[in-house]
């Protein structure tokens, strides 16, 4: 096993701070791994919500999950509040390169880093469509 990234707090420009629920943990006393991307996937959404406009209920364009990817660094418990960092990697014409890491509050290296991509699609047709301007000029502010 290889040595583990040592990422830190400055590398993004963008925070979301979730607070973790008892049920989060597991019988071992953290977080369990499958909500990482709960994590991820509430921080990208609330950002497209709130910075690109994303209509998530009646918008013609959506967003769907093609690929994603964690790893863990160390562990996470209840009642930690999270702060999960968020930059773009890469943008596309239809598709975003997410690239995420959860913090413990305070703490200046990351307890988990990972990545999303998200391709935008009609939402009738589930066909790939251009990314919408006011997502892509939010998406932009957070390129690295």
């Amino acid at each position: 096993m290889g040595q583990k990234p040592q990422v830190v707090r400055a590398e993004y420009p963008h925070f979301l701070a979730l607070p973790t629920r008892w049920m989060d943990n597991d019988v071992y006393g953290h977080v369990n791994n499958a909500l990482y991307y709960g994590f991820f996937d509430t921080a990208i959404n609330q950002y497209l919500v709130n910075e690109g406009g994303l209509d998530i209920a009646r918008g013609n364009v959506i967003g769907f999950a093609a690929e994603s990817l964690c790893q863990y660094l160390q562990p996470v418990a209840f009642p930690e509040v999270v702060e999960v960092g968020l930059r773009v990697g890469k943008i596309g014409n239809s598709s975003v390169r997410y690239e995420l890491a959860i913090f413990k509050v305070g703490d200046i290296f990351a307890a988990a880093t990972g990545y999303f991509v998200h391709v935008f699609v009609d939402r009738e047709t589930r066909r790939p469509v251009p990314m919408p301007s006011a997502i892509r000029t939010a998406l932009e502010r957070l390129l690295k």
